[in-house]
């Protein structure tokens, strides 16, 4: 499916930007029956630009005709917890606290958390209470940021 999404992604790319809009990422699944486009902005994203979105690029879609019967299109922002599967995920994510596995155990783990310190083209490096450790792209399995929700006090009770 990696060609339907090399067709897509230049058209579709230059529609959102044209919007104001980052396109980051496409992928389509199910044997092409679903198309999930994510897109992302500095500011929030509301409801009704997803849903302008969503009619120009099911426009795009049925132009280019690269699938064949119909799919369903799934437009969204990452929200608070994104997959990183691109270089540019990782890029934008650092400072923030990521959860990664690894295909192989890298120092004795499979499993890393830690806060993303950078990025390059080939590795990311983690800062895993104060130890750094570098991994490559192609030792991950899945990869996601943290969402740390900050701790307040409970309503009725003093603080």
């Amino acid at each position: 499916m990696s060609s339907v999404v090399d067709r897509l992604w230049g058209p579709i790319d230059s529609y959102v930007a044209a919007e104001g809009i980052e396109l980051d990422d496409v992928e389509v699944l199910g044997g092409g029956q679903i198309v999930r486009v994510t897109v992302d902005a500095t500011d929030p994203i509301g409801v009704d630009v997803i849903a302008d979105l969503s009619r120009g690029i099911s426009r795009i879609i049925d132009d280019q005709d690269p699938i064949s019967g119909s799919y369903t299109l799934e437009v969204s922002s990452p929200g608070l917890e994104r997959k990183l599967t691109r270089h540019d995920h990782y890029r934008k994510s650092i400072g923030r606290t990521v959860k990664v596995k690894t295909h192989a155990p890298i120092n004795g783990d499979k499993a890393h958390t830690g806060t993303l310190a950078a990025s390059s083209d080939t590795s990311f490096r983690l800062d895993i209470d104060g130890v750094e450790r570098t991994i490559a792209y192609t030792d991950v399995a899945s990869a996601r940021t943290v969402f740390e929700w900050e701790k307040s006090s409970r309503p009725g009770k003093d603080s």
